[in-house]
């Protein structure tokens, strides 16, 4: 089986880092043969460079460069793969006319998230309901998400993130972490996610704030993509600065996570997030907002706490529980582990697409005699 992959570039990111951790895996096959069209060529996961795979990069000149159609139809008629999986809106865009034009399976990768409103001024939800129609396939990571874009469930699979425990094989232990830190508080607290309008940090900041009003034992991490900005830091009071640490992108989140007490995500649109993921192999508790994919891996009372989004008060209060009560933290953070071990590995991603894929191209052969 040959399959094309496109996406519009490998900077850090949770949809980026899963799609890099399925070419490792499918690469173990001997029958799968794999090539990467990327959009961009600022690539933060360097080992795509050592999984053996022919990288194209088609580059807009502007955002109207309808040569890339024509780029991306000759790298199709070259390589003649059985499957083209866009893993995003734009890269999705591009393929539908190569697929439509040689007959190839066409895998709409377009869903991410999970959108509760303003739909009808989304790009995303609006490349979704244009391309919906041209694709073979159409896969998200939650059922959530599947939902909010209506995909036709006739042509539709969720594949849930999985996890890749060889990531946290070697990891920093926490004293060095601390050190290199400078931090002497006796709890850590963290949220991992790019500084941005769908991840709510203003509700994590205030939350950290109406615990610092009333105890001192706190410091709270801010790690993502421009967590490190003036932006973010302009949210937090400067008599609160000293229990903050705004760290922008790291190499090292898994380190990071398995230093913290607790592990919080407060956000307004998710799929299955791989921050969570991440937090909850840690054998870290976990508490979120809901909506989207994420009431689909948080076991609310047992690997953690739910709460309703943009609620500062009510994360302070489940935060300043756990921070309480040493037992609890452990109790939800082994909880959560073994959900992930069972539910959520990386063996079961893979051979959940690879069957998705076999699948559809038997049906295609079996149309053809």
């Amino acid at each position: 089986m040959k399959i094309l992959f496109s996406i519009d570039c490998l900077t850090a990111g949770g949809k980026e880092r899963r799609l890099i951790e399925l070419i490792k895996f499918l690469k173990l096959r001997d029958d799968i043969e794999i090539e990467l069209i990327v959009m961009r060529k600022d690539v933060h996961y360097k080992e795509v460079f050592e999984l053996g795979i022919k990288m194209h990069y088609l580059i807009r000149k502007t955002k109207k460069d309808f040569s890339v159609f024509n780029k991306f139809y000759k790298i199709c008629k070259s390589f003649r793969p059985d499957v083209v999986h866009s893993w995003d809106s734009m890269t999705t865009v591009y393929a539908v006319p190569a697929c439509r034009i040689l007959n190839i399976k066409f895998i709409n990768g377009i869903i991410v998230n999970a959108p509760q409103k303003n739909k009808l001024f989304d790009n995303n939800w609006i490349r979704a309901k244009l391309t919906f129609p041209f694709s073979n396939i159409i896969i998200g990571n939650s059922k959530a998400g599947m939902a909010a874009y209506g995909a036709p469930k006739y042509k539709s699979h969720f594949i849930h993130n999985g996890f890749n425990f060889e990531r946290i094989a070697d990891i920093k232990e926490k004293e060095i972490i601390l050190s290199e830190l400078k931090i002497d508080t006796k709890y850590l607290v963290g949220m991992v996610a790019t500084f941005s309008e769908y991840k709510d940090y203003r509700t994590y900041f205030d939350a950290a704030q109406l615990l610092l009003s009333k105890r001192n034992d706190i410091t709270f991490l801010a790690i993502g993509n421009k967590t490190d900005s003036a932006s973010a830091k302009a949210l937090v009071d400067n008599k609160y600065e000293k229990h903050f640490r705004f760290l922008g992108m790291r190499s090292d989140v898994e380190s990071l996570v398995s230093a913290m007490d607790i592990c919080i995500l407060s956000t307004f649109s998710e799929g299955i997030s791989n921050s969570i993921l991440e937090y909850m192999a840690l054998a870290k508790p976990v508490i979120a907002t809901t909506g989207g994919g994420t009431t689909e891996i948080v076991d609310d009372k047992k690997t953690g706490f739910l709460i309703g989004p943009s609620n500062p008060a009510e994360l302070a209060a489940k935060t300043e529980i756990l921070l309480n009560d040493e037992k609890l933290r452990k109790q939800m953070g082994l909880a959560g582990h073994e959900r992930i071990r069972n539910c959520f590995s990386i063996e079961k991603m893979v051979d959940k697409y690879i069957a998705i894929c076999e699948d559809s191209l038997s049906k295609n052969k079996t149309k053809q005699h």
